[in-house]
């Protein structure tokens, strides 16, 4: 499988591929992600769940499971898939880094009663570490004669054994060496951040601190940009500048109480004017969260049906914003438009079909892997190709392709439209 287009900027490290078992619809699931990843497919196909199995992934290496579960407002039991027996959740994680071939995987099975990994391996061109049980280890491979570090698990511990382990431990950055060390995976999985349940009454908020998120629902928003550094505040304004020219300040006000509140000021006929957060337009707001969290340069960035609330008129702005982040961005979409403003190497890439299959579990495909997507891709655009399929009939087509069909096998596109 050839890699996946490089954007403008490509971020330092990305997810080549998840296979998950167990994880609600998501049951021997296999996804190969692109630099940009959008997910398509009909109402109940398991969009969603993948956008929370990547949350989930990411709250591994950051620990405090039970925490995460009633932010979310869900039971242990609702991890586990209702289509299989087991109270372990499998997944495997193929990392890319920019620059090198280096070899970056992580494996594990999260035992959904203790709210741990009871087994994992996480595996660099460094060294591997890997848990089970009652011990952790980990081999060195530019030192064969000393061939590991090895200690007993003698604390408690939620999700991964990486999230409890100290920084020192764990080896220095890429930054600062040749090679990929451990720290570098914990921090990039756990930098992991999702914004699937983003909504207007939670931007709205005031909020204390934001500990490096915006939340689920960017409930941290004004804490988020009031902790955030000046470069990157002034490098989100000039971002909104583009499209609200007459926005003149973006501020995260401290109040009395130690919470932050969100602020912008307008000129009109030179006049200003300040608008609090309760009194921004829903669209704005999203877009501010959206291109806050972009400005981050490390893990992933999930987003759930990414034009809600977004005019028109400004997709093309985000699409772009998006294409050329620093980091790696996952969106769900059921608009057209989104594709639309895709190029088709993107698009060939990074679209991919989500469907279930009769017994319930979640597939993905590559969209225009699909033998009639890519023959309508050769005179349509991404979107005109969207629009001209009906989904509930590509099951079928989809059942008869090759098992062995990848990414590389799509169709040559011939390039007879201009744009």
């Amino acid at each position: 499988m050839g890699p996946p287009p490089i954007p403008k900027t490509q971020p330092p490290m990305w997810i080549k591929s998840i296979k998950v078992d167990n994880f609600k619809s998501l049951v021997d699931f296999q996804l190969d992600l692109a630099h940009f990843t959008c997910l398509i497919g009909l109402n109940g196909s398991g969009k969603s769940t993948v956008l929370q199995c990547l949350d989930f992934l990411g709250q591994l290496m950051r620990g405090d499971l039970k925490g995460w579960l009633d932010r979310r407002g869900w039971e242990t039991s609702d991890l586990r898939s209702k289509l299989k027996r087991g109270t372990t959740i499998d997944f495997d994680i193929r990392l890319g880094l920019n620059g090198c071939d280096d070899e970056i995987w992580w494996t594990g099975k999260f035992d959904t009663g203790e709210l741990r990994c009871a087994e994992e391996t996480v595996k660099t061109s460094r060294e591997t570490l890997k848990s089970r049980g009652g011990d952790f280890h980990v081999d060195n491979h530019d030192n064969p004669w000393n061939l590991r570090v090895s200690n007993p698990v003698e604390f408690t511990y939620q999700g991964s054994i990486l999230s409890q382990l100290k920084d020192s431990f764990l080896g220095a950055s890429k930054s600062e060496g040749a090679k990929v060390s451990l720290l570098d995976v914990k921090t990039f999985v756990a930098g992991m951040r999702s914004l699937d349940l983003l909504s207007p009454e939670s931007l709205k908020k005031h909020a204390r601190k934001s500990d490096g998120s915006l939340g689920l629902g960017g409930e941290r928003l004004p804490a988020f940009l009031h902790e955030m550094g000046q470069g990157r505040r002034e490098g989100l304004f000039k971002r909104l500048k583009e499209v609200y020219p007459q926005l003149a300040d973006l501020n995260a006000k401290a109040l009395r109480s130690g919470l932050k509140q969100l602020e912008i000021s307008e000129s009109y006929d030179g006049k200003s004017f300040v608008t609090e957060a309760r009194h921004i337009n829903d669209g704005m707001l999203r877009l501010i969260a959206i291109l806050a969290e972009l400005q981050g340069d490390g893990g992933v960035a999930v987003f759930e049906e990414i034009e809600n609330g977004i005019n028109p008129e400004l997709v093309k702005f985000l699409i772009d914003a998006m294409t050329s982040a620093k980091r790696q961005v996952v969106v769900t979409t059921h608009s057209p438009m989104i594709l639309n403003y895709l190029t088709d190497d993107i698009a060939k890439a990074g679209v991919m079909y989500l469907y279930k299959t009769p017994a319930g579990a979640t597939r993905a495909v590559p969209f225009f892997s699909i033998p009639s997507l890519a023959e309508k891709l050769e005179v349509m655009g991404p979107g005109e190709a969207f629009v001209d399929t009906n989904l509930t009939q590509l099951a079928d087509e989809i059942a008869r392709m090759p098992k062995t069909e990848t990414r590389d096998d799509v169709l040559p596109v011939q390039r007879r439209r201009g744009h």
